[in-house]
């Protein structure tokens, strides 16, 4: 931690000679994420975009690849940077094919925050200033203790973005939590709701002796609780869930559902917008990383929290 602390530290000091003389009028941001259009996860953070522009006065533009192709988002990134805003806001779901557009950016003056998916190593491996974001191993690995808790062995991860990194380490974290391997416990269900439906049941059927269900959003949670109601598994198979929905908030309090990892999607737009904000004006910035999960959902306080689903958890 410390040298983690004192490596951010070094990066916002060696650029706050560039950085403290930035225009406040007319500042422009830009973020960027890895998801497709369907995916409405996303309307959270999008939310937050638009209070931190009032706040702060600024403008923030929201890009992403519409099929959620990551070659199409690497070249959003090249032609962000090219635009020559005031700071960029960029997930990493894949390090080596964003790896050469954001240090492009980064070469050429441009503040980046990195944010949601994406190590902190890799963050600083880029050159960004900071992570804003859920250490998404470190996540699985709490909702696999929390499983294994509760006596469950095996176990099925429903991965609706298996070419996001981001989501096979929820998936690998959470076997390390099980202490098991993860081997084959992991699907490709993709986002057709149909598909994902007819994928989990396919392999509860084929492994019945399955302990446990993990879904990684709302993308993937809504179908396998479609899927467990109709095979009866319902309240008696150990189901976790990654956010909040409307679907997953009904699920928790029907009991389909035990906990859902909430990794407060709000601070993921809000806060990279106004450290940006106050590096440029001031040169300020937090000397190190912020981690913005993993908490826990439960039927417990699911009525605290529900509903401000989709608006700011």
């Amino acid at each position: 931690m410390k040298k983690l602390l004192q490596t951010a530290a070094l990066v916002a000091l060696s650029a706050f000679g560039a950085a403290h003389t930035a225009s406040a009028e007319g500042e422009r941001y830009v973020f960027i994420e890895h998801s497709p259009d369907s995916d409405s996860w996303w309307n959270t953070i999008k939310n937050a975009l638009g209070n931190a522009e009032k706040e702060f006065g600024v403008t923030v533009e929201f890009r992403n690849p519409p099929t959620g192709d990551i070659g199409d988002m690497a070249r959003i990134v090249e032609q962000a940077a090219a635009s020559n805003p005031d700071g960029i806001m960029v997930t990493i779901p894949d390090f080596d094919a964003l790896k050469g557009p954001i240090t492009n950016a980064v070469e050429r003056g441009i503040p980046v925050i990195t944010v949601n998916s994406g190590t902190h190593e890799e963050s600083e491996a880029l050159g960004a200033l900071l992570h804003v974001g859920q250490p998404e191993f470190d996540a699985g690995k709490a909702a696999g203790e929390r499983a294994a808790a509760a006596g469950a062995e095996t176990f099925l991860c429903v991965n609706h973005f298996i070419s996001s990194a981001a989501s096979t380490q929820r998936c690998q974290g959470f076997a390390a939590g099980l202490g098991v391997e993860l081997g084959n416990q992991m699907i490709d269900s993709g986002t057709d709701p149909s598909e994902v439906k007819n994928k989990v049941l396919a392999y509860l059927s084929a492994n019945p002796e399955t302990d446990a269900i993990l879904t990684l959003g709302p993308a993937s949670a809504g179908p396998t609780i479609e899927a467990v109601k109709e095979n009866g598994m319902a309240g008696e198979i150990h189901f976790g869930t990654f956010d909040l929905s409307d679907a997953i908030s009904a699920a928790l309090k029907d009991g389909t559902i035990l906990w859902a990892v909430d990794q407060q999607p709000y601070l993921q737009g809000f806060l990279p917008v106004a450290l940006l904000t106050t590096y440029n004006r001031y040169g300020v910035i937090v000397p190190h990383h912020i981690n913005s999960g993993p908490g826990f959902i439960t039927k417990e306080n699911i009525e605290a929290v529900s509903a401000m689903a989709g608006v700011y958890r």
